[in-house]
């Protein structure tokens, strides 16, 4: 969660409070300088966990799962709105070695960046016990591996990619409302996507859109491609990239279509619009599913549906990471190795639609036959455990999700909120990726 890409993985949740009947488990608070674990005159430990957007471990029950197993450790957790600012309020901790939570989760966009230049500031968990690396993707543990060979981050979820879409608005458009049948009207080509769009839009009911935002097509789009931001050696090849072209002009064309609605994803009037049943489609990482049922709330129960997508993706993800400058860094390890383990990934898939990253996550009876009620009983387990199974990972640079996040949220949003001319927003996305990328 997402945001920034999560927008996990986006982000839904200021700091939160979770009581049980016996176990208390309290928010630390955001402004707090001092974020690490505690011991108390007993030798019980508080464990504290930064993140961002929706993890599941709360709607899962997992961390008073563990504290009923530990008496001896409380988890407390700080979970904030606003990706992006998280990563950059965590750059800045790892950087003077204070205010740093025992677990930080960090976002796959940012990784290359924590593995590159940040990998020094966290344990190498490739040395806690219990912990193979080879019990995750390939690709997923190889994202959070140094140079030097330290995995400095446990996978927790990968996003692979669907279409969300609400079945009474197809049918009052006249599109087909079927899972399968829906798939193939834009099989193979996100270019099929944006004509179903215009196709919806000429007999779309009053006020209504095909779709929530053309920045979110451009991130599903572009997490199809296999050049991205980056190439190989990490250099930022954004504005040469053909994968950036092709999403950039798709996203461009819906926007200028008027299929969009517009919306800023995980932002105040992009949640209501769910309610007011505002859109049709949602691009739909797995991660998006938990969103969707939140903010549709009641009334979308049963009405919405997941349809596979144009083609195979990953959108999203992240790890759990420990600073070294923690207090309790062989118990937060300990702690995290145990929330990305294959039992609780499948506990947290069943609750909020976060695909394991793990291959025995993928393989647990829970993912695989999982169906959702809430989206017409759809086989998502199946859906998504295939989509995850055909992806292929493109290269990570230090700085993509500082691009991504310049190219969605100033130059996509620019051209629908204000109808900028695209070349002009390109030519501010290139300088605001400039400023921040030289400094």
């Amino acid at each position: 969660m997402r945001t920034t890409s999560r927008p996990r993985r986006a982000a839904l949740a200021a700091t939160a409070v979770l009581a049980a009947s016996t176990l208390m488990l309290t928010a630390c608070s955001s402004s707090s300088d001092d974020k690490g674990g505690s011991t108390d005159a007993g030798g019980k430990i508080t464990i504290n966990i930064g993140d961002f957007g929706t993890f599941g471990y709360v709607e899962a029950g997992l961390y008073d799962e563990y504290m009923a197993a530990h008496p001896n450790i409380t988890i407390k957790y700080d979970t904030v709105q606003d990706g992006q600012k998280y990563w950059d309020a965590l750059t800045t901790h790892l950087s003077s070695g204070s205010g740093l939570a025992d677990i930080q989760a960090v976002e796959v966009g940012y990784i290359a960046q924590a593995t590159n230049t940040l990998g020094d500031k966290f344990v190498d968990l490739g040395k806690t016990e219990g912990i193979n690396p080879g019990n995750w993707l390939d690709w997923k543990s190889k994202q959070a591996t140094t140079s030097s060979g330290s995995l400095i981050g446990l996978g927790t979820d990968i996003g692979p990619m669907a279409i969300c879409y609400r079945t009474d608005l197809f049918q009052q458009a006249g599109l087909p409302t079927d899972r399968e049948a829906v798939g193939k009207l834009w099989a193979g080509d996100w270019s099929k996507f944006v004509d179903a769009g215009k196709t919806y839009q000429t007999n779309a009911p009053a006020g209504t859109f095909f779709t929530d935002s053309a920045s979110g097509l451009f991130n599903a789009v572009l997490s199809a491609q296999p050049e991205q931001y980056s190439d190989a050696s990490g250099k930022l090849v954004y504005k040469t990239s053909a994968g950036v072209k092709t999403a950039w002009d798709l996203a461009v064309s819906a926007s200028q279509a008027k299929i969009s609605a517009g919306l800023r994803q995980f932002q105040d009037p992009w949640n209501a619009a769910f309610a007011n049943a505002k859109f049709a489609t949602v691009v739909c990482p797995s991660w998006m599913t938990g969103i969707i049922s939140k903010y549709s709330g009641d009334s979308g129960k049963g009405k919405w549906d997941v349809a596979a997508a144009p083609v195979s993706s990953n959108w999203g993800g992240a790890f759990l990471t420990v600073p070294k400058a923690g207090k309790h860094t062989k118990e937060a390890a300990a702690l995290a190795a145990w929330l990305t383990a294959p039992e609780q990934q499948a506990k947290v898939f069943t609750k909020v639609g976060n695909v394991p990253s793990t291959v025995g996550g993928l393989q647990q009876p829970a993912v695989q036959g999982a169906k959702q009620e809430y989206f017409s009983n759809a086989p998502t387990g199946q859906i998504f455990a295939a989509a995850a199974q055909s992806i292929k990972p493109a290269p990570i640079g230090e700085q993509d999700g500082n691009v991504k996040t310049i190219i969605t949220d100033n130059g996509i949003l620019d051209i629908e909120e204000h109808g900028t001319d695209p070349a002009k927003a390109w030519d501010n996305v290139s300088k605001l990726i400039d400023d921040k990328t030289s400094n």
